[in-house]
């Protein structure tokens, strides 16, 4: 079973998001946070976070990237119930048997979406608003082997 981890590339979330997820904790779409924005909530900060941010579950921060790496059972059940409990304490669910359900579709949509892909694949999203609301798209790029020249070489050859 596949899910997705932040990844920070470099300091540029720090300066683009208001909360900038850290790097190895697990993500999803978070989608959910803009299905009752409008173009006058796209403004700084959260304009960046609707455009390109995944959403972390573990700190409910935002990153540019994720990569996706493998999960245990275990481990997406403890999710499904943190998220459920972010949904009820942040997002105005009114109890956790309610939001439970919609926190496994959210964690089962990128879980699924993981699968497609080999481990260590970079994700990007990309959200547009439209007359029916929220689109995303999403991009990769696939993990490529480092050749020999991307490796620095110290030393003399005597």
């Amino acid at each position: 079973m596949k899910l997705a981890r932040t990844l920070r590339l470099d300091i540029s979330d720090e300066n683009v998001f208001e909360s900038p997820a850290p790097s190895g904790e697990w993500a999803i779409s978070g989608g959910f946070e803009f299905s009752n924005w409008t173009e006058t909530d796209l403004t700084g900060k959260a304009r960046q976070a609707f455009s390109n941010g995944w959403y972390s579950i573990e700190s409910g921060g935002r990153a540019s990237f994720v990569g996706v790496c493998k999960i245990t059972d275990s481990e997406v059940e403890q999710l499904k119930k943190s998220l459920a409990q972010t949904f009820v304490e942040h997002y105005g669910a009114p109890n956790l048997e309610a939001a439970y359900p919609v926190a496994c579709d959210e964690i089962d949509q990128m879980r699924e979406m993981c699968e497609d892909f080999e481990e260590n694949t970079l994700l990007m999203v990309s959200r547009r608003l439209t007359e029916l609301g929220v689109e995303e798209t999403y991009r990769s790029r696939a993990p490529q082997e480092a050749s020999l020249e991307a490796f620095a070489v110290h030393g003399s050859l005597d």
